[in-house]
C-alpha cells in the first residue's frame, strides 16, 4: 500500500503560511542543501496531489522553471482535488514539462475516500505539496503517514497552522532530522502508533 506524505515548511512558531496566505518569507532561507533534499523526495514519489490552487499556481510556474527542482516537478503524475465539479486542468504551455500539469487527474470525490482509493493503486509513495486548506483536511483526515516539516528560522507572530483543523490532538513520533546550513531543519514525524 502507498504510503501519503505531507511535506510543508513552516515557521518557528508553527505557521505554514501568514495570516493572508502568504509564504515568501520561505525563499529567505532557503539552501542549497535544503533544495537537493527537497530533490531527493521528490525522486522517491510516485503521485504528486494537491488542492486546485495550488495547482494553478504550481502549472503555471513549474513548465517554465529552469532549477534542478523543475524536471521531478514536471514528471511526477498528479492528482487535483477540487469541490468545483465542472473544473478540469487547462494547458500548461507548452514548455517541456507541461504535459503532466495539463494532464493531471482531477478528483471531484470525497477526500477520505478518494485518499483510501489512490494509497491503494500500485506505485511510489503519494506527496502532498503545499496548499494550506488541502493540508489542513488532509491532516484532520488521519490518512497522512508522514510529515515532511521543513523549519525556517523565521517567526511569523501569526499565520494559518498545518494542524488548525485538527478533531483531536495527533501524537507524533519523530523519525529523522536533518539540518542545513541555511538554519533549515526537516522534521520527519509519522503518526504515533497505538
Amino acid at each position: 500500500m502507498r504510503r501519503l506524505i505531507v511535506q510543508m515548511s513552516m515557521s518557528l512558531d508553527g505557521f505554514v503560511a501568514g495570516p493572508a496566505g502568504e509564504t515568501d518569507w520561505q525563499l529567505r532561507s532557503r539552501g542549497e542543501a535544503g533544495r537537493t533534499w527537497i530533490k531527493d523526495k521528490l525522486h522517491q514519489a510516485g503521485l504528486l496531489v494537491m488542492g486546485r490552487k495550488t495547482y494553478l499556481t504550481m502549472a503555471a510556474h513549474w513548465p517554465n522553471d529552469t532549477s534542478p527542482l523543475a524536471a521531478p516537478m514536471n514528471a511526477l503524475p498528479k492528482a487535483v482535488f477540487t469541490r468545483q465539479p465542472s473544473w478540469k486542468p487547462e494547458g500548461a504551455g507548452t514548455d517541456e514539462g507541461s504535459e503532466s500539469w495539463a494532464g493531471a487527474h482531477v478528483v471531484h470525490g470525497d477526500l477520505a475516500t478518494e485518499i483510501a482509493r489512490l494509497k491503494q493503486q500500485p506505485g511510489n509513495e503519494i506527496l502532498a505539496f503545499g496548499g494550506v486548506n488541502f493540508a489542513q483536511s488532509l491532516a484532520a483526515s488521519g490518512l497522512v503517514d508522514e510529515y515532511r516539516l521543513l523549519v525556517h528560522p523565521v517567526a511569523l507572530g501569526q499565520g494559518l497552522s498545518l494542524f488548525g483543523q485538527l478533531p483531536a490532538a495527533q501524537p507524533l513520533d519523530l523519525r529523522g532530522t536533518t539540518l542545513f546550513p541555511s538554519g533549515v531543519a526537516a522534521h520527519i514525524y509519522w503518526p504515533a502508533a497505538g
